[in-house]
């Protein structure tokens, strides 16, 4: 059945998660966690629009939190497993977190040694996170493995450590990568940590594991999940984000006003920068439905979002029928990375959240006000 996201009954802006399409990647990586052994948990930064969480937990382990709030998040929506790992940790931010997670990994030695005490006495779970100083990432500004990056032990810097406490190791270099991606990744970890994991209980491999994307090869995966848990009798951890949501719904916007500036331009009632900013920090070419690059159909337009700022632009597009005042553009796989960097800039309108139900229900779960916007203000 094909969803009709020009219904009236969905407002303009809004995000929209098909909780189907949502449930079809979930299934996939119960699929892989049945098959691997392996554990996969929910990467907040990615996706974090608790109102999925009934059904989210019913197929993932818990969710890892890179700050406070986000542990809070995932302690008291989630309710399961709580992982955390951030650049670094203020004395109050692990006093916080103690009672909220079973895992934390740290970004440096000087970190560790620093809360080793009250984590240990806490009965934590330790880990640090290394860098196997192999990039994979495509895009530079989500790379963790570039030169200088600030995120991760270098194997150079860990020799003749005291690691007495730690019980695994974090690695994440990945950006919706495939499976190959891993196993080359995985090759650079062995043979710079190969001699530590055979100490460690737990090997966490961070995000960026497009599974669910079509053409994936999960038997692959799964295959490499196996061979690391047999060769280190360790426990193996996922943490993807993106492949949690990807391609579970759209972001629903409409043309408020056509302007002419050498060719037609249509002026929408979202923003790049404020609604989904990896238009312009990427930068990212969203898909739409029905339209294709420009000169391509009949009618071509830039579209622009509703701010003030100049360079809110997302692109130039052609569409076999022209577009006029109130006509719905379908901003395709809007639920990862976008709800999760959203901002209330300029005052624009913030796009309303919805559940497509199984039943073909619409929810509308939340309606953002200009108390919203007042409250994030003082």
């Amino acid at each position: 059945m094909t969803t009709n996201y020009h219904s009236s009954v969905i407002p303009s802006p809004c995000y929209v998660c098909d909780e189907a399409l949502l449930e079809r990647n979930l299934k996939l990586m119960q699929r892989v966690q049945e098959e691997s052994g392996a554990d996969i948990i929910l990467a907040l930064k990615g996706f974090s629009m608790w109102s999925t969480f009934p059904l989210v937990r019913k197929y993932l382990k818990g969710c890892t939190a890179s700050s406070v709030w986000e542990a809070k998040l995932a302690a008291y929506e989630f309710n399961r497993e709580v992982h955390a790992y951030a650049p670094a940790y203020k004395p109050a931010d692990i006093d916080e977190l103690i009672p909220l997670v079973n895992h934390i990994s740290f970004n440096s030695l000087s970190q560790w040694q620093r809360y080793k005490d009250q984590i240990l006495s806490a009965g934590l779970s330790a880990g640090l996170r290394v860098n196997p100083e192999h990039q994979e990432a495509e895009t530079e500004l989500y790379d963790p493995s570039a030169p200088g990056s600030r995120l991760g032990i270098r194997a150079c810097d860990l020799e003749n450590a005291d690691l007495s406490g730690i019980e695994g190791l974090h690695v994440h270099n990945l950006c919706e990568c495939d499976s190959y991606a891993l196993e080359r990744t995985l090759a650079a970890v062995e043979e710079k940590f190969g001699a530590l994991l055979h100490q460690m209980k737990w090997l966490n491999l961070g995000g960026g594991h497009l599974m669910t994307r079509a053409g994936y090869d999960v038997e692959h995966l799964i295959a490499q999940l196996k061979r690391l848990r047999e060769t280190y009798a360790i426990d193996v951890i996922l943490e993807p984000g993106s492949a949690v949501a990807w391609q579970t719904g759209p972001l629903i916007a409409e043309v408020v006003d056509i302007v002419e500036n050498d060719g037609a331009i249509a002026i929408l009632d979202i923003s790049a920068t404020a609604h989904m900013p990896d238009v312009l920090e990427m930068p990212y070419r969203p898909a739409i439905t029905g339209a294709d690059e420009a000169g391509v159909l009949p009618h071509t337009y830039k579209l622009g979002g509703n701010s003030c700022l100049a360079g809110d632009v997302i692109g130039a597009y052609s569409f076999a029928e022209p577009l006029q005042p109130g006509s719905r553009i379908i901003f395709e796989d809007m639920m990862h990375y976008t709800m999760v960097k959203t901002s209330f800039f300029n005052g624009v309108e913030h796009p309303s959240i919805g559940i497509l139900r199984t039943d073909g229900r619409f929810d509308l779960i939340r309606k953002f006000a200009y108390e919203d916007f007042r409250s994030r203000l003082s």
